[in-house]
């Protein structure tokens, strides 16, 4: 049985157009017994391309309200969770803080979208630096917000930026990055804390992984992390549960014999 899908976005998120009902739906024909909506919030994203300002602020009442009539009407064929993916910067942390405290939900991924003010899924954000120096912000950004927003339940997707290097690029490998990694699972292992196990960039391709990498995720288990959640990061009904059988698999490698789900931000163990 495929574990619980727990990082999905519907229309409710500023880059998708999926409907709720059809995410539900494509959960169940992929056999998925529960999943957890985790839409986009993030506050002070700047303006891109086809993205006005305040596109991934998110209504939380409109979500809110929907999630209900749909977990209402497929309740006895599918568990379905509430959750957000809390885009992390340090200037707000405070805000995001308050939006988390003020919400009911199940479940809280913390993310780094943005590299002082860049997001490195548009073109043009490795011109400014090079690709390592990119890297070794990207995980300083990381440590710094999650010891400013500290109430999350996962780190979303660390590693992010190995979906988007320059294609042919190989600057990325969890050994190069040591230190700076192993400093932010013993963070998040003191703090009880665990790792969105993302599987959305393997279906990019055979020079694609798992964010975070398997290496980093099998550091985390031998430095005592226990927990992580599954999730296709989908955007769309196509997508949901992509290349959860390899997942599965990769983490049973790195010494996982467990997955977590939770409930009003409680985890839960399931044997993997």
């Amino acid at each position: 049985m495929l574990p619980a899908d727990y990082h999905m976005h519907t229309h409710n998120s500023g880059d998708s157009d999926a409907p709720m009902k059809d995410m539900i739906e494509s959960s169940i024909q992929r056999g998925l017994k529960e999943i957890c909506f985790t839409e986009h919030l993030d506050y002070d994203y700047p303006e891109f391309e086809d993205l006005p300002l305040g596109t991934f602020d998110l209504d939380y009442k409109a979500y809110h309200d929907e999630y209900l009539l749909y977990k209402e009407k497929y309740k006895g064929q599918i568990k379905i969770n509430f959750g957000v993916e809390v885009g992390m910067q340090p200037h707000i942390a405070q805000k995001n803080l308050d939006f988390v405290k003020d919400g009911d939900f199940d479940f809280v991924i913390a993310s780094v979208h943005l590299i002082d003010k860049r997001d490195p899924f548009y073109g043009g954000f490795w011109d400014t630096d090079s690709v390592e120096n990119n890297f070794k912000r990207y995980f300083e950004l990381t440590l710094e917000n999650i010891k400013l927003f500290n109430d999350f339940d996962v780190l979303g997707h660390l590693d992010y930026l190995a979906r988007y290097v320059p294609e042919g690029d190989t600057t990325y490998s969890y050994q190069r990055f040591k230190e700076q990694i192993d400093e932010i699972l013993l963070y998040l292992i003191e703090h009880d804390k665990g790792l969105d196990f993302n599987s959305k960039a393997l279906s990019y391709g055979d020079s694609f992984s798992t964010n975070p990498c398997p290496d980093a995720l099998k550091r985390y288990h031998e430095l005592g992390g226990r927990i992580i959640t599954f999730g296709a990061d989908a955007h769309n009904p196509e997508k949901v549960g992509v290349k959860f059988e390899e997942a599965v698999e990769i983490a049973k490698a790195c010494g996982f014999t467990e997955y977590y789900t939770f409930d009003k931000r409680k985890p839960i163990a399931h044997k993997l």
